[in-house]
């Protein structure tokens, strides 16, 4: 374990499981009210794509998906159906998750809205918990994400395109408190890690807080990732495929006019998986 809550949130479950504790109606009605608050924001209105504005849920993002969603909103993908069923989960996680803390005894600072000042502009957001003067965040994963992205902070920093990163770093410093970490729930089967970000440079991170700022300001697009080379079995294919931290881009198709997402060509398999093609040697176009 890498958080001396986690032990307190195991111990907490484990009594539950076995009928040796139960919920507060406190808690209970919070995180009812929590959850309330959540729909609320999820259904209460048309959702639609809002006017830009730099905030700390997407400063630590690639500048050229921020220069498409300040100027190309319209070319995005549209939301898939999923999409507020998705964010609600990670809300309710959220809320049930905060409860369980509460029942398990452990000492937080709840949601707070701050505001880090670079230069003559201002990046404000709200952060999830602060435990032991640390600032953390709340993450609702996929069993993939889980298990690769959230392994530890290096796998994190290795692909980090929704910048988890640079938006812990940003609540840490316009608050004046240390970088905690992530806690981690996997949506497939309810357990859940702590995933510390030791790693994490603030001077550093900072610094690319405010480069944002400035690209923005600039507003000139520039990729910020190049294609990778195809491997089959360790060669080379010949064909380029999208960078890893573009998969989940909503402007990809905008972005890269060739792309081409169909199973992987040199793939044997009676299911290949899914690849994303930004050049296809031409024995492979028609196929």
């Amino acid at each position: 374990m890498n958080h001396p809550a986690e032990l307190a949130l195991h111990q907490y479950l484990d009594d539950a499981v076995n009928g040796k504790t139960s919920m507060s109606d406190t808690t209970i009605r919070q995180v009812a009210a929590d959850v309330a608050e959540a729909m609320q924001r999820q259904f209460g209105g048309q959702k639609k794509r809002k006017d830009f504005r730099l905030r700390m849920s997407n400063v630590g993002r690639p500048t050229c998906q921020l220069w498409y969603d300040k100027n190309k909103p319209e070319k995005a993908l549209p939301y898939p159906t999923t999409f507020i069923m998705n964010m609600m989960i990670g809300d309710i996680v959220e809320a049930v998750f905060k409860g369980l803390m509460t029942e398990a005894g452990i000492q937080y600072e709840d949601s707070k809205e701050v505001s880090l000042d670079v230069g003559k502009s201002k990046v404000s957001g709200t952060y999830d918990i602060v435990v032991n003067d640390a600032v953390d965040d709340i993450k609702s994963a996929s069993d993939w994400s889980y298990k690769n992205k959230f392994e530890s902070y290096d796998t994190l920093a290795e692909s980090d395109g929704f910048g988890y990163i640079g938006q812990l770093a940003g609540y840490a410093k316009a608050s004046g408190k240390r970088a905690g970490g992530w806690w981690v729930v996997n949506k497939a089967n309810g357990h859940f890690k702590y995933v510390p970000a030791s790693g994490l440079d603030m001077t550093k991170e900072v610094k690319k807080i405010s480069n944002t700022v400035n690209v923005v300001k600039a507003n000139k697009f520039k990729r910020c990732f190049e294609a990778e080379d195809e491997t089959f079995r360790g060669k080379p294919t010949g064909n380029k495929i999208l960078n890893t931290n573009c998969k989940f881009c909503s402007y990809r198709f905008d972005c890269w006019s060739n792309l081409v997402e169909r199973p992987a060509v040199k793939s044997q398999a009676k299911q290949p998986r899914m690849v994303a093609y930004v050049h296809l040697k031409e024995e492979y176009v028609n196929e």
